[in-house]
């Protein structure tokens, strides 16, 4: 057999490119070392075990998600920076389905914090500066814009929308227009 330059980077990837292909939870060790053609033994130097893989896929995704929603942020603010921040989300979900399921993988807190989780948190709570929220409210606030991202790319990704008008792709500025709509006037 050939030696195939493997690296748990390497590895991250193909996992990650995997999981777009066939479902994140379709990727274990054994499928990988069948993309690289090498026994499930050789890449148990790389990878623990799946949970390790899968750890690394999501920790992938999660910070090639960040690195995409730094770039869509910068030099926004209020309803611009939350609309770049939402469609972040959603082309990336769209685009990577297998990664994007990944970024929703319950990590360790040492798991999370080896990640780029805290950069999503970070950049949530710029965008929601400009809305001048005190705590506890930013908080509720932060929480409450990844359960609308996620639940509007999750249902949509799962054809909930697909069977009445209309259409998705009118339905997402309106909600965008509401999220901001509720940030500017959050209830005392």
């Amino acid at each position: 057999m050939v030696r195939v330059g493997l690296t748990p980077e390497r590895l991250a990837r193909a996992g990650a490119e995997l999981a777009d292909e066939v479902g994140f939870e379709e990727v274990t060790v054994s499928a990988l070392a069948r993309r690289f053609d090498v026994k499930v033994a050789s890449l148990y130097s790389h990878v623990r075990n799946s949970r390790d893989l899968k750890v690394r896929i999501a920790q992938l995704a999660l910070e090639e998600l960040a690195d995409r929603a730094a770039g869509a942020l910068a030099g926004r603010a209020g309803k611009d920076a939350l609309t770049a921040f939402g469609h972040v989300y959603r082309d990336y979900a769209r685009e990577h389905p297998g990664r994007y399921t990944a970024t929703q993988l319950r990590l360790t807190p040492q798991e999370a914090a080896a990640g780029a989780g805290g950069r999503h948190a970070r950049m949530t709570r710029a965008i929601l500066r400009g809305y001048d929220l005190p705590e506890p409210d930013e908080t509720h606030a932060v929480r409450l814009l990844g359960s609308v991202f996620h639940g509007y790319v999750s249902l949509e990704a799962g054809g909930s929308f697909s069977h009445s008008a209309p259409d998705p792709e009118e339905t997402w500025p309106k909600i965008l227009d509401a999220l901001d709509a509720l940030l500017r006037n959050w209830p005392a």
